[in-house]
Parts: structure tokens; sequence; C-alpha cells
């Protein structure tokens, strides 16, 4: 045990060590430049060929990689992709960084976890150290990553042959001020070796860890800090409906309350959550508990009341019509951003396109602009962003602020549109500078 840790830890602390990462998305693909970037020789692996052909000729295709920084470390030879597996023979770190949806039940999809974990048996090595970063439910490193990685040829024991330990990821799309890298890092083992080899492996490339007692606590730590936002989100999303029926501005009331300087953190609503990570993290959590015979209220009221809110707006868009003299059916509805969240492109669960849904079920003639997605095709949907924005603006019956994105010009917006419905308080009120001047 003691000479393969020693030997592993002497390879990632020099930075002579070659490590993979599996699954090049937006977290995947972040972490590989910074160990790359820290001087480990890295490979990426995923089975989409286009992320590996862009790599491969140095492109970056996530908006927060520098594509620079992608071509200088693929010239220097310290990153390259591949769709082959069969080059973690010659790995000796390995970051799991694919994707864990949920399934149409609301159960939890750990089917590419199991996959990995199966390809990577086939190639497990004495001395070799395996963290998996893919958001899961609490218990998924041990029960699930470790029998399978046990399955080896080599018939290797964890924390003496080789070493696992589970380290989410905290990856906030748009972000410049907390990157991969300034981001502090929990970590916890299978075992105390485990979390040591581990602490060497990231601690190259990674400004603060924080080392925690098993992988079981740091999958946990995650779901806290996603359910966390959640369930305060829910909780203001629940105070703009009760505003919304007491007739007050929702907006005042935040702002006021958030010049508290103790006990009150401010939270905004808006047209319901996105993202990969807030809308699914809880629910991994309730479906764990729910198999030990408990129920995580707090979590279900939450995803119910945020899951309500692109139905909000969309019927706030009909009311509007309506006062406007004009049907719903054959409106011409503009949705300005289709992003789960401004300034990047990423769409997944982003409340707009339910919104788009919805409006379009009532029969709205829904177009969308947003400078970040040109196309998009989800669930049977297929739309191309509108190629003249100031025409549709004008043309219009009512345009819909989904996603405020920092390039927009509000207060053009404002002039060129007949009917606004604002689900970000992007158009900023001029209450504000009457009551504050």
């Amino acid at each position: 045990m003691d000479n393969s840790k020693s030997r592993l830890i002497g390879k990632l602390a020099s930075g002579d060590a070659r490590v993979a990462v599996i699954g090049l998305g937006y977290v995947g693909l972040p972490l590989a430049v910074v160990f790359a970037e820290s001087g480990y020789r890295v490979i990426g692996i995923d089975l989409d060929p286009r992320k590996v052909d862009a790599i491969n000729s140095g492109q970056s295709y996530i908006d927060d990689v520098n594509q620079r920084s992608v071509q200088d470390l693929v010239c220097r030879g310290r990153l390259s992709a591949t769709s082959d597996f069969s080059v973690l023979e010659k790995c000796d770190a390995v970051s799991i960084c694919v994707p864990t949806p949920l399934n149409k039940t609301g159960d939890p999809n750990i089917s590419y976890i199991v996959e990995v974990s199966e390809q990577l048996a086939n190639y497990l090595l004495p001395g070799m150290v395996v963290v998996l970063e893919s958001t899961t439910y609490p218990g998924t490193t041990v029960e699930v990553v470790l029998p399978l990685l046990s399955k080896s040829q080599h018939r290797l024991k964890v924390g003496e042959n080789f070493f696992l330990a589970f380290s989410p990821e905290r990856v906030d799309p748009g972000r410049t001020d907390w990157t991969t890298r300034s981001t502090p890092k929990v970590i916890g083992g299978v075992t105390l070796d485990c979390l040591e080899v581990a602490r060497a492996f990231y601690g190259r490339a990674i400004d603060t860890l924080v080392p925690v007692s098993s992988t079981e606590a740091a999958e946990m730590v995650k779901l806290l800090e996603n359910t966390y936002r959640a369930v305060n989100i829910g909780l203001v999303n629940e105070v703009l409906l009760m505003c919304d029926r007491l007739g007050l501005d929702v907006w005042e009331v935040i702002d006021a309350a958030a010049t508290k300087p103790f006990g009150f953190m401010k939270f905004t609503p808006g047209p319901g959550l996105g993202g990969h990570c807030i809308p699914i993290d809880p629910l991994y959590l309730s479906w764990k508990l729910r198999t030990l015979n408990y129920t995580a209220r707090f979590i279900e009221l939450a995803s119910e009341v945020n899951t309500s809110m692109p139905r909000y707006w969309s019927q706030k868009v009909q009311d509007a019509l309506n006062e406007a003299c004009k049907p719903v059916k054959g409106a011409q509805v503009l949705v300005l951003g289709v992003a789960y969240k401004k300034d990047v492109s990423d769409m997944r669960e982003s409340p707009a396109l339910d919104i788009i849904a919805h409006l379009s079920e009532k029969g709205a003639l829904v177009n969308y602009h947003d400078p970040h997605v040109p196309c998009f095709k989800h669930d049977g949907m297929e739309m191309a962003c509108v190629s003249d924005f100031h025409t549709a603006l004008e043309q219009a019956d009512c345009v819909v602020i989904a996603t405020d994105h920092s390039c927009y010009d509000w207060e053009e917006i404002r002039k060129r549109s007949h009917l606004l419905i604002d689900t970000r308080r992007a158009l900023r009120s001029q209450v504000d500078h009457e009551l504050r001047p």
C-alpha cells in the first residue's frame, strides 16, 4: 500500500502524471484545461466525436473556456481528446464528469456513471486514483462505483492498490470572479489513504481543497448547496405569488428586506429554475430519502412552486393580452432569452422553454430572440432566433423577458414593445427613483 501510494503521490506532486477526464461538457472541459495548465498531461474522453474533433483542433465549445488556452495546451501536447477508453491504460489519475439527469419518473439516472465505471474497470491498474465529480445521491461512490471497479481483472483493493474519492463540481457558468481553479473544492475519500492521494491529485490544480470525512459527506455537501438555493428560490417565488394577490410590488419588498445587515440573504423570483444543478440535485436527495421511508417536504414543496412559475408567467401574458383586447390565440409573442441564465448559451432545464411551450399550447404564435442561442431543438420544438430583432419587437403583440442578457438595451426594448412581461425585473421601475432620489 505505502509503495503504491507514495509513488503515485510523487508523480502527482511533480506533475509527471497522465490524467484522464471522462466527459468533456460544462464540467469536464474546464477541469481538463485547469489540470493541463497545472502541468499534467491530460487526455479527455468523450463519446461525442464533435467534441473530440473540436479539442484536437484547438477549439473551445464552452463559453467559460478560453479558446487560446485550448489551442496553446493542444500545441504543447498537454491536452488531447479521444473516444477510445483504452487510453486509460496509460493514465495515473481519472476524473469522471459525466451527466446525471433525471428520468421522466423523477428518479436519478446514473446510467452514465455505471457505463463509465464498467469501462474503467477494464483498464484499472495498480496505483491509480479515480475521482467521481458527477452530482449524485449520497452513497453512489461506495455503493455503485466501488463494486464495479472492484471487478477489475487485477482484483485491486481500494485504499491499497487503487484510490477512490468524490469531489463535487461547483461550476457556475458565466462567472469570472470564481473559476474552476479558485473555487474551493470539497473532497472525500473512501479511505484516509484515498483522501490523501486525491488531495495530491487536485491540490496541484485547485487553489483550496476542503477535505471531508467520507465520499458520502462530499456527495451530501453538493446536494445541500443546491437544495439551499432551490428552497430559498421557491420561497421567494411564493412570496411573489403572495404579493401578486395582495397588490404589492415584490421587488420593493425584497429590496427593503435586503437592507437588514444580518439574518437575511437576498434571493430573487423569476420564471423558474434552470441549469443542470438547482432544478435536479434536490430531487436526487428527495429520491434517496424516499428509499429510507422519509419525505423531504421542503424539497418537494419548493420544487412544486418553482416548476409552476413558467405557467404563472404564461398566464400573465394571457391576462395582459386580454386587457389589451387581444386573444392569446393567434397573438404574436416574442420571448427574449432562452438560456437558463444571463450571458450564457446553456439551455439545460431553462424555464423559457416551458413558457414557450405553454403559450404555444394556448395558440400563441411564439418567436424568440437570444444572442447566445441561434437555434435549438427541444422536446419536439425546433426554432431559430429571429433575424431582425427591432422589427420583431415592433410586430409582437407581447414581449416576454425570460432571460436578462446584459447585451440588451432595455430602454429601447421598452420603447419598441406594445406589451411587456418582465420575469426578471430587467426593466427597473421608476418608483425606485421616485422613492430614493
